[in-house]
This record gives C-alpha cells, structure tokens and sequence, in this order.
C-alpha cells in the first residue's frame, strides 16, 4: 500500500510554455499536489524561478517539489572525462537547488555511449557511470537530498546503463553509496516499452523507490500517453512521489478525469 503522505503530482517539460507558478495553479486545481521541474525548463524558460523563488512558491501553493537533473546534452557516463566531470558538476548544481529549494528529490540518468564504439569504449563509459554516480551521491548526502537513478528505455543505438530490472540493480550495486541517498526512480512507461511489468521493478528495489513517474504507450515507443489507470500503481507501491509525465500540459485532465487524486491517494 501507498505510503501515508505521499503525493501525486506532474512535471513540467521543456515544451512547456507556463510558468511554474501557473503550473502550479493548474494541478492544484485538478487535486494534485506535486510538481517535478525538469532542469531543462528551468534553464529554457525565460521566467524559471530561482530556488528561494521555488521556496516560496511551493509554500504558497502547499505543493511538494522534486526536480530532475539535466539529461540532455551531458552525460554521466562519458568516456570523455573532461564532459563527465562537467556531467558530474551539473547534477551537483541540480542538488545544491533542491536543497535550497526544499525539494524532496533530484531524478538522475545513469549514463549512456553508443553501441557502435568499441567495447573498450563501452566499458570506459560504464566505469564512468558508475564513478559519477558515486560522486553525486555523496553530494546527495552532504545535502541531504536523495538522488534517484530512473530506469531508462532502450535505445537502437545507445547502450543505456539502467533499462532492465537487472540492469539497473547491477548499476546500483555498482556504485558505492547506501540505499538512503541513492535511491530509485521507477519510470512505468520506460518499463513497459522495455517489455517489463512495472510490477518486476516494484518487487526487486522495494521501498528504495522514491519517485514513480507515470505514463503509458503502446508497448513500441515511449511516447508519455496519458495513464488514467494509474491507481493500480499507486497502491502496489511505496514511494513518496507520484509524477504524471506528459507532453502536453493537457494530457494530465485525461490522467485524473475518472480517478480523482483525493480518492486514490486517500
């Protein structure tokens, strides 16, 4: 069962042209009472809040914030060691603003190289990925914020460290650092078009699941369709946050229309 006071919001995606305060009033208004901020808007939008800012507003509009580390344009896991310490500073940045902020949580990606280098290459890269996470994970306890690694789709050309139940226990495994501060992100949409029930993650990492990120496709492309059974989820888990992650802005109406929030999260 969902643990007592967990919350069930959505995220803010670079497309989006709302501010958070708007964005805000929106899910509010719907029952939720979540927002996760993708570092990519916030660096995008010309009128993203700073971390005091995104203080305030979250006790303005009693909302719980997680924010999700850059995934675009870096890379933990580069075998270029230059780009990964800069990966590596970019998620150190995403924490120490969490922390300001008053957020719960900074959802990371695990690292990744293309498939069609050399296997010396891959394995510099896999080093790499696990290095990194190490060090943000110590960041992540020195704040006092979890960092949570997210299970990713698989790619035709990408080797990607965490997309598998397998995978991403062996990545965690990896890493030095406890359960308390790296924790995990269950994405049910990357699971299913994977071929994974979201069920297979919920059972292997348990109550290490932090943030569950909500959206559904076709079982071919991870497209983030809207998931208006996302109950079943809700109560066969145990994280604190729940994140409805769509394209559009209006694609969370279609998640909660049958479903209020209140009544599921109660």
């Amino acid at each position: 069962m969902t643990a007592a006071g967990s919350r069930l919001g959505a995220a803010m995606d670079l497309r989006f042209d709302e501010t958070v305060a708007a964005f805000a009033d929106y899910v509010t208004d719907r029952g939720l009472d979540h927002v996760e901020l993708k570092r990519e808007y916030l660096h995008a939008h010309p009128d993203a809040p700073t971390p005091q800012e995104l203080r305030e507003l979250r006790r303005e509009y009693d909302v719980s914030v997680t924010l999700h580390a850059p995934f675009r344009d870096w890379n933990l896991g580069s075998f270029n060691d230059a780009s990964r310490r800069a990966s590596v500073e970019q998620v150190k940045r995403t924490l120490d603003d969490a922390a300001a902020a008053g957020a719960g949580a900074v959802v990371v990606h695990g690292g990744s190289v293309p498939r069609r280098y050399p296997e010396r290459v891959r394995e510099t890269a896999r080093r790499n990925a696990v290095r990194s996470l190490g060090e943000c994970a110590d960041h992540a306890a020195r704040v006092g914020v979890p960092l949570c690694l997210e299970n990713q789709p698989r790619s035709a050309t990408t080797v990607r460290h965490t997309t598998t139940p397998d995978d991403l226990a062996a990545t965690l495994d990896a890493v030095d650092a406890g359960p308390e501060w790296l924790r995990v992100t269950l994405d049910v949409g990357h699971a299913r078009v994977n071929g994974h029930d979201w069920r297979e993650f919920a059972d292997r990492f348990g109550d290490r699941v932090e943030v569950v990120h909500l959206h559904d496709n076709d079982g071919e492309a991870d497209d983030h369709d809207p998931m208006p059974a996302y109950r079943e989820v809700v109560t066969g888990t145990d994280a604190s946050y729940y994140v409805f992650e769509m394209k559009r802005v209006v694609d969370v109406d279609a998640c909660v229309a049958d479903q209020p929030p209140q009544e599921v999260m109660r």
